[in-house]
C-alpha cells in the first residue's frame, strides 16, 4: 500500500529593508581652495599645547648639543695650542 506524500509548505522569509534616507534639501557646501580661516585667538594669547612641549624639548636638546660642540671645540683649541708652545 502506498502511502500519500504531503507536499511540504515553504515559509517564505520577510525581511525588513533598512529605510532610505533622503538627501537633505540643504545645498552641498562648495570647496574653496585657499579660504583664509577666522583666526579665533588672539595672537599674544599663551596656552601650552603638546606642540609647545615638543619644541621646548626639540630647541633644548639642540642648544645641548650647541653647547657640547662649543665645549669639544673649546678643548681642541686648548689642546692645540699646549702642544705647539710645547715644541717651540
Amino acid at each position: 500500500m502506498a502511502t500519500v506524500k504531503k507536499p511540504s509548505v515553504k515559509k517564505t522569509v520577510t525581511t525588513k529593508k533598512a529605510p532610505i534616507h533622503k538627501a537633505s534639501a540643504k545645498a552641498p557646501v562648495k570647496v574653496r581652495s585657499f579660504h583664509v580661516s577666522p583666526n579665533d585667538p588672539t595672537f599674544p594669547t599663551f596656552k601650552i599645547t603638546r606642540q609647545t612641549v615638543y619644541w621646548v624639548i626639540i630647541v633644548s636638546f639642540i642648544i645641548f648639543v650647541q653647547l657640547w660642540i662649543l665645549s669639544l671645540q673649546l678643548e681642541t683649541s686648548n689642546y692645540i695650542e699646549a702642544e705647539t708652545s710645547a715644541i717651540q
